[in-house]
């Protein structure tokens, strides 16, 4: 053989080596990252080539999936309630993936959950019959919230203090997962390019100012530190309130109202800003942060079991700016699961049990492969003594204070009204929050609302005028 056709041979031979290196390669290890590629059509195919498990509230399913009529996906995603669920349930798209608790289940609802599995369909590879997911939701109260929502923008969340689980969580405006499950795009651009931010859940995942309910926390604080003993003892607070190292000073929305030197309860019913501020600076950033960590703020991994985007309480303040933090304003941001998980402590005497809005996840049968209930930990936050004071006072609120529109016959009913700034110089309307908790009947709950937008003047917006109203339907409702 000569030269010239050796050399080609051994080139020739080499190519072929490296092709089935490559093809090795990529059927080996390159296999499995191409077959879950999103955009991989044969995931869909097979997702969608039999009914999915469902998502259960109050025993009835909520989801379900019908036979498609064309196309190479057997069956869609179906709702019932969509709109009025849909916080809860995300959504199951054959274009656009699956969130919240269609996302975080996804494998135990299409069967691909290897809990799910036999010992058959491990041999035979074959899909397992789905699982189903049993939500906390109580069907009435997330109705209630809302209805009392309404048309207004802004978001509820429910929690029984004693067990942590969650009965409501509401946001509106609200969508139908429906129009998105078959993958309709103009519908799909339609809702994401919506101004009002329908699919936003506002409930755990759009953290605002929390306003005048985070005194609840300062004033926690204050009273596990020691700074005062008592609910009733009188504070240091001139009115108004200067501003260290500002020209600035700390006014109340009510000047006639007796808040020079206020006690904490006075403080709370008529919502005195300058007492928090003093307060917050007499105690320091670092006690309140504490505090509020204590409560699940900065806590960045908060998941229920959808993952809430974090509250923050921040650092490296300046006094006049600890002032304002101490009046929920700033760079302090809550969203309605964190204040509902305040008022939830306190409620709680002191303690509070992780908030969960899944009970149990199921296989097809029904049979419990984990249960939430069981594993929900308590930890206390503030001693019973503080607990016992702080609902003393929130009682104060509601039947004496700011928050009179919560008030529910025959029921014990706490709460914290807060109108938090919104914009440069407050340029824009104020969110309207409020916070409670409500006891009848061997019944508890902890709620809390905002509303950012309705059509109320702006001189009309409040946490006692707005929100309130909505915290006492859903009180109504779980402890009717």
């Amino acid at each position: 053989m000569n030269k010239t056709i050796r050399r080609a041979s051994v080139f020739v031979l080499l190519l072929v080596f490296a092709l089935l290196v490559r093809a090795t390669w990529v059927q080996f290890y390159e296999g499995q990252a191409l077959a879950d590629d999103k955009n991989n059509r044969r995931n869909a195919i097979e997702l969608y080539s039999e009914p999915l498990g469902n998502i259960v509230v109050g025993g009835e399913a909520v989801t379900g999936s019908a036979r498609t009529k064309s196309g190479d996906l057997a069956y869609k995603r179906t709702y019932t309630d969509g709109a009025l669920y849909a916080a809860v349930t995300g959504y199951s798209s054959q274009a656009f993936g699956a969130t919240q608790l269609e996302g975080i289940y996804q494998d135990l609802l299409d069967g691909t959950d290897n809990r799910l599995k036999s010992v058959l369909d491990t041999v035979t590879n074959k899909r397992s019959d789905p699982g189903n997911v049993i939500t906390t939701i109580d069907p009435d109260v997330q109705k209630a919230a809302y209805d009392a929502l309404g048309d207004k923008k802004g978001a509820a969340v429910a929690i029984d203090p004693t067990t942590g689980k969650i009965l409501a969580v509401v946001s509106t405006p609200s969508y139908d997962p429906s129009r998105i499950t078959t993958g309709d795009s103009a519908a799909w651009e339609q809702l994401t390019k919506d101004s009002d931010k329908p699919m936003t859940n506002r409930a755990l995942r759009q953290p605002l100012p929390p306003g005048s309910t985070f005194k609840l926390v300062v004033a926690a604080a204050a009273l596990e530190d020691g700074l005062y003993s008592s609910v009733d003892e009188k504070t240091d607070s001139p009115d108004p309130y200067p501003l260290p190292q500002s020209s600035d000073e700390l006014t109340n929305e009510n000047p006639s109202a007796p808040c020079e030197n206020a006690s904490i309860r006075v403080a709370l019913q008529y919502s005195c800003n300058n007492v928090f501020g003093s307060m917050a600076v007499d105690l320091g950033q670092d006690k309140v942060r504490a505090m509020a960590e204590k409560f699940g703020f900065n806590d960045d991994e908060q998941d229920v079991p959808v993952r809430a985007y974090e509250s923050v309480y921040p650092s490296d303040m300046d006094d006049a700016q600890t002032a304002l933090s101490g009046i929920g304003q700033f760079d302090v941001t809550a969203t309605p699961l964190q204040m509902a998980m305040v008022s939830a402590a306190i409620a709680n005497d002191g303690k509070l049990v992780s908030p969960h809005m899944v009970s149990q996840i199921t296989d097809s049968s029904g049979d419990v492969l984990q249960d939430y209930d069981d594993n929900a930990s308590a930890e206390e936050i503030v001693s019973s003594s503080t607990a016992e004071q702080l609902q003393s006072a929130m009682q104060t609120v509601v039947e004496d204070g700011t928050g009179t529109n919560a008030q529910i016959a025959g029921a014990t009913v706490g709460g914290k009204t807060g109108t938090a700034q919104h914009g440069e110089n407050n340029s824009k309307t104020p969110y309207a929050w409020f916070t409670s908790y409500g006891k009848a009947d061997g019944k508890e709950v902890a709620v809390a609302v905002v509303v950012e937008q309705s059509d109320a003047a702006r001189s009309e917006v409040s946490g006692n005028g707005l929100a309130a109203p909505v915290a006492r339907a859903v009180m109504e409702a779980a402890l009717g």
